[in-house]
């Protein structure tokens, strides 16, 4: 199991060009790749993005990548000399509008998209070949920084497991004894208006019958025992199980609802609120999980 918080850097380094790549990553529903490279590798994007992917199912990604020249082999540097003249008569013109003298400064030229370029003095190929090793050097130690906050939400998600289970049991338990206390209740109102009426009447018993009918809630504790068992299950696969973790919480807050709707007890309403608060405590852990 792995979350989808996580951090990893990698470098490598051939004669022509040295490379490091950092690669973080936080929830998202879906697996988003954002790259962040120097603008004369933005053709390398595609291929980036589809590497990440194949290591990676869930989660927003971010690849920041670092290039370093030897010296000698430093891009060159390419001037656009009309874009500079055009930014300093932009300057010109907004000085006369507000008659006060504005003049660009290096900063200003630098800043300008395009003024100033740099050209590789090295392949596009040679640089994906130097980018790969640092990629998946990072990409390693994200996965294990993943994979271990994921064992530490296991063992959260086991805990809270545990307390749902002790909770439905508990449900399962006292269940019986609504009935019971609506029969004594009944009994009890039918002798304080005056109807002397034998318990064993088929007018009460039908009564019975009918509330016990509706306080049933056996299909929903069977239901939630297998959600259980579904959730354990998942709980030691090793594929990604954000998403169906995610989906049985749902199924199981369904169930916990039905009971509580049934339920016409106090005793039995409070053990629901309190299946619900760790589920909700659960259903958020899943949300970090990949």
């Amino acid at each position: 199991m792995h979350s989808m918080t996580g951090f990893g850097r990698g470098h490598h380094a051939t004669d022509q060009v040295a490379v490091r790549v950092e690669v973080s990553s936080v929830n998202r529903k879906q697996c988003e790749v954002s790259t962040y490279t120097p603008r004369n590798l933005t053709e390398l994007d595609p291929q980036l993005r589809k590497h990440v992917l194949s290591r990676v199912s869930r989660g927003r990604i971010n690849v920041q990548i670092k290039l370093e020249h030897p010296e000698g082999l430093a891009a060159g540097v390419q001037v656009d000399t009309a874009r500079a003249r055009a930014l300093e008569a932009a300057f010109t013109e907004l000085s006369d509008a507000i008659n006060r003298p504005l003049h660009p400064t290096s900063t200003d030229f630098l800043r300008a998209p395009d003024v100033f370029s740099f050209e590789e003095d090295v392949s596009v190929e040679a640089i994906w070949e130097a980018i790969l090793p640092a990629l998946d050097q990072a990409l390693d130690a994200l996965l294990a920084m993943r994979a271990k906050e994921g064992a530490h939400l296991r063992v959260e998600l086991d805990r809270l497991l545990t307390l749902l289970e002790v909770q439905t049991s508990a449900i399962e338990k006292h269940a019986p004894e609504v009935v019971t206390a609506y029969r004594e209740n009944l009994h009890r109102r039918l002798r304080e208006a005056g109807l002397d009426l034998d318990l064993e009447d088929e007018r009460v018993l039908k009564e019975l019958a009918l509330f016990a009918d509706r306080c049933d809630i056996t299909e929903e504790i069977t239901r939630l025992r297998s959600h259980f068992r579904k959730f354990a299950s998942y709980l030691d696969s090793p594929e990604p199980v954000g998403r169906p973790l995610d989906f049985l919480c749902q199924e199981m807050n369904r169930e916990f609802n039905t009971i509580g709707s049934k339920s016409n007890d106090a005793s039995l309403a409070q053990h629901v609120v309190n299946a619900k608060t760790e589920l909700e405590k659960a259903r958020e852990q899943v949300q970090n999980i990949e």
